[in-house]
């Protein structure tokens, strides 16, 4: 009796083995990106990609908003990659994959996916440190809990080569992740889902004390001789070209998205020369390995601040005021009006995030919002000992800051600078003069590491630094 029992037990075993044998590779298994997981936002109205790897031979993806099935083969690798069609705003959703083996995605919404990325201001959080805090932190975390944001925080990491996933997942805004999150993101998606009144995913992939050039892809930073070379891994900082777009932008490279927002350029002051072009370069490398056209991507301007006294950030400054004419389907939002002298990191994140959001609002959905961008210069005029300067985006007109226009320098040949009387002559012109300089040659305005600007436009909007001259 003993070794019939043993014999059954040894059966049954073996029975086990061999079922396990045969149903393993009879059924797969779906891995996907921790970007496609319960609680994502896709964005709505598109063709968006789903991806993932298995080691089946195909993949049937259903979407319960439509109920269509899609399939995808498996290539050599385990890769599968397919296109799935959203509809308008909605949701919650489920999307089923099959392999063999079935995976649901739950509680996905429909609606406005938006990337923000950058440095130390983008990716300063809600809850900072006494050091650094934001303005209006305890109302927003103590407001924490609108039901259409979704947010995604990408970790920051450095990489020789490409990932292709990342340690994170969708979260609904609570007190502790909005606490944790950007507060110029998080900001313009509570904008956004206010004035859109639909569904809004925003994807933070930002690395404090960055330069640009670690967030261009390879093909991107060969183009320029100054820069190219690989990295070797025992050599690496968060600074080394490329290791941040491998590490921080390829996991989520594709994702549908309907725009980039972006704040970044303090680490390049000692390179200002070139970063018009280096950031350009960034913007059309990511567009080009996205697959989305010229999405839109909007950017800060850095704010004013007390470095060392070398001018580098209004040098920068600049740069980042040409980059507006070398990126298409773009914009640069002002700050020099908000920036601090006591800190890098000012504190009103509100400021940049409903400014950033008035641009996309008008620029990306059409909505009304009268002018969006600050004063600048179109055309100068020199007669004799004065100088005329005309203005854009001037809303109804030019306006100070109510203590009259302090900011102006002239110089002449002699290439030294000299406070300037400046006065609004018109709707869009100012006129500046100078006793000291009987024929100018060159104006500048708030061109300083540290300034308060107070050219304004009757939007309420300031003025960018900037100069006439390229000494």
């Amino acid at each position: 009796m003993k070794g019939c029992k043993l014999f059954i037990i040894f059966r049954k075993a073996i029975f086990l083995l061999l079922a396990n044998l045969f149903f393993g590779e009879t059924y797969a298994d779906i891995t996907l990106p921790t970007l496609f997981s319960d609680g994502m936002v896709l964005q709505q109205q598109a063709n968006v990609p789903i991806w993932g790897t298995s080691d089946g031979t195909a993949v049937s993806v259903t979407t319960s908003w439509n109920g269509k099935k899609y399939h995808a083969e498996v290539d050599d690798r385990g890769a599968w990659r397919l296109m799935v069609k959203t509809p308008k705003a909605g949701g919650p959703y489920e999307i089923r994959l099959n392999d063999g083996n079935e995976k649901i995605l739950k509680n996905i919404l429909i609606g406005e996916v938006w990337l923000a990325s950058g440095q130390s201001n983008m990716g300063m959080r809600v809850g900072s440190s006494p050091k650094d805090t934001v303005l209006h932190a305890g109302e927003l975390i103590g407001a924490a809990g609108n039901p259409f944001i979704r947010l995604f925080r990408v970790p920051v990491k450095q990489s020789t080569h490409p990932l292709d996933d990342c340690d994170a997942t969708w979260m609904a805004p609570d007190s502790a992740t909005v606490s944790a999150f950007s507060a110029v993101a998080y900001q313009f998606a509570l904008r956004l889902q206010h004035e859109l009144k639909v569904p809004i995913g925003i994807v933070q992939a930002a690395y404090g004390g960055t330069q640009v050039q670690a967030w261009m892809d390879s093909t991107t930073l060969n183009t320029f001789p100054e820069l190219a070379g690989r990295p070797t891994p025992e050599k690496i900082s968060k600074n080394t070209p490329t290791v941040l777009f491998n590490a921080m932008i390829h996991p989520i490279l594709g994702y549908g998205i309907k725009g980039a927002i972006w704040y970044q350029g303090e680490g390049n002051r000692a390179t200002a020369d070139r970063y018009a072009d280096w950031f350009a370069g960034m913007v059309r490398g990511w567009r080009q390995r996205w697959g989305q056209d010229d999405f839109p991507f909007y950017y800060v301007q850095i704010a004013p601040f007390k470095y060392d006294g070398k001018h580098e950030s209004a040098y920068l400054r600049e740069s980042q005021l040409d980059a507006t004419d070398r990126i298409p389907n773009a914009g640069m939002i002002v700050t020099m009006d908000v920036g601090s002298e006591s800190t890098i990191h000012p504190p009103d994140k509100t400021t940049v995030a409903n400014r950033l959001s008035n641009v996309a609002l008008a620029e990306t959905y059409g909505r009304k919002r009268g002018e969006v961008y600050g004063p600048k210069l179109k055309r100068t005029k020199m007669s004799g000992t004065v100088v005329r300067l005309y203005f854009d985006h001037v809303a109804d007109g030019l306006v100070d800051s109510g203590r009259g226009l302090q900011c102006f320098e002239i110089a002449g040949e002699n290439q030294v600078f000299y406070p300037a009387e400046a006065r609004i002559a018109s709707k869009d012109e100012i006129v500046v003069t100078c006793p000291q300089v009987v024929k100018p040659v060159s104006v500048r305005y708030a061109f300083k590491d540290w300034v308060v600007g107070d050219l304004y436009n009757s939007a309420g909007l300031p003025a960018s630094s900037f100069r006439t001259d390229d000494w």
